[in-house]
């Protein structure tokens, strides 16, 4: 059984892939991963023993260009993503027996174009739920597209949302839908998540409150054990004091990132605390060569975060759950798209502090970091721990599977696959939120 998982964007939308292509391969799948084509996603899949497809041009290169993307840039940049997934998954696709998409919307609307066009079943992915139609929450706007503000009633909200998707990517999509022989799609983003997408995310930490209108299947978080031993330096560094204060932005471009290092350094030493920093895609680094800051680059978060007093960072998907599993507080300074999200998150759950916009200074992060320190919150954030799964890849590989064993019976080839939905993630509606703070240790600050 060969399977292809595709997605274009950061590290946060490839490491799941990761998590998940071992997982098949230990049920016996052969998998490989379109991603795109930067050393990192290239040198961590190699060392799961992943093979990899590269796909479009660098995703690092794109975020972290000197000049931010424009609106006018959207379409642009769209289309030139689309296009390489039609060139390069199309050939690592011949022959497969389901398709994984994941990724940024015109990326994921490329891949299941080509899985469309090969009569290959498929299967949309998210990792945050914010891309998900629900009357609960308005959409993300994006950049140079605001909503109307006299707007406020979501489901009319989420209707001017794909008009905004269809107005940035449909005439990428369908041109090169047309040159493949496919009809065009009326709505990319229906296109996109299908009647049944697929959720990896924990509900602990992000609890899927069903809209009568979409079946989401909510696998739980694809993860795996990291069994790398954290370098030599850095396990001295940590054994020499008191567990310091983690601060990295991952993937983020972080405008003005010596002036956020700085502050976020000088915040923490005034809490009497030293400072792991760690490089990510914004080059963070401290201003000074002082012996309690130590500087790192890609490194073992599962590892570290066990050792650290906190971790402040941006509020991705996958670097909000590894603390979260870790029992680390957290101070999250989101920076764009769904990372507000994740930092509301981490306050209700009173595991951490949500900084107040992208751009610290030492006063709000200082109140921040006082938040997350205290003892109520470390509290807090170890009974969270332990409600937290680290199954939803082997969740997923078995669902996956299982559909498409399902599918060849029903001879129904070109289809989204469709599970059943994994008996952990159904709720009954009578019981107690999993969420509600008093089911944890009332002395969270």
């Amino acid at each position: 059984m060969r399977v292809v998982l595709s997605t274009y964007g950061s590290r946060g939308d490839v490491e799941p892939l990761v998590a998940l292509a071992v997982r098949l391969r230990g049920l016996g799948a052969e998998v490989r991963v379109c991603a795109p084509p930067d050393e990192d996603f290239a040198q961590r899949l190699a060392g799961a023993g992943v093979p990899m497809v590269p796909v479009g041009p660098s995703a690092r290169a794109l975020t972290t260009a000197a000049k931010p993307p424009t609106p006018a840039d959207l379409p642009r940049r769209a289309a030139q993503v689309i296009a390489a997934q039609f060139a390069a998954v199309t050939a690592a696709a011949e022959g497969c027996d389901a398709l994984v998409a994941t990724g940024m919307m015109p990326a994921a609307a490329g891949a299941l174009s080509v899985a469309e066009k090969l009569g290959i079943p498929s299967v949309s992915v998210t990792f945050q739920q914010l891309t998900l139609p629900s009357p609960q929450r308005p959409p993300l706007a994006y950049p140079g597209r605001p909503f109307p503000p006299e707007v406020t009633d979501n489901r009319v909200l989420w209707d001017l949302d794909a008009q905004s998707i269809d107005a940035l990517f449909g005439e990428a999509l369908n041109t090169n839908r047309a040159s493949f022989g496919l009809p065009p799609v009326d709505g990319v983003r229906d296109y996109v998540i299908g009647d049944r997408p697929w959720l990896a995310t924990d509900p602990v930490l992000d609890p899927w409150r069903e809209p009568v209108d979409l079946d989401v299947v909510q696998t739980g978080v694809w993860t795996l054990p990291d069994e790398r031993p954290l370098p030599a330096e850095l396990v001295a560094f940590l054994d020499a004091g008191a567990p310091p204060v983690y601060v990295g932005f991952g993937s983020m471009p972080v405008r003005g990132s010596a002036d956020v290092a700085r502050v976020a350094v000088d915040a923490v030493r005034a809490q009497g605390r030293r400072v792991v920093v760690a490089r990510g895609w914004a080059g963070l680094a401290p201003a000074d060569d002082r012996d309690d800051c130590f500087t790192v680059g890609e490194v073992n978060h599962q590892a570290l975060f066990g050792r650290v007093a906190a971790v402040v960072h941006h509020g991705g998907a996958g670097t909000t759950t590894t603390a979260a599993r870790a029992g680390a507080p957290q101070v999250v300074v989101p920076q764009a798209a769904d990372q507000p999200y994740w930092a509301g998150r981490v306050a209700d759950l009173g595991i951490g502090a949500a900084h107040d916009g992208p751009t610290p200074t030492f006063e709000s992060l200082s109140a921040a970091l006082g938040t997350a320190l205290g003892g109520g919150t470390r509290a807090r954030a170890t009974a969270v721990a332990g409600m937290v799964r680290s199954d939803g890849a082997r969740v997923a590989a078995e669902l996956l599977l299982d559909a498409i064993n399902r599918n060849a019976t029903s001879r129904n080839a070109a289809s989204r696959l469709q599970p059943p939905v994994p008996a952990r993630t159904t709720r009954d509606p009578r019981a107690r939120d999993r969420n509600d703070r008093t089911d944890l240790p009332t002395s969270a600050t």
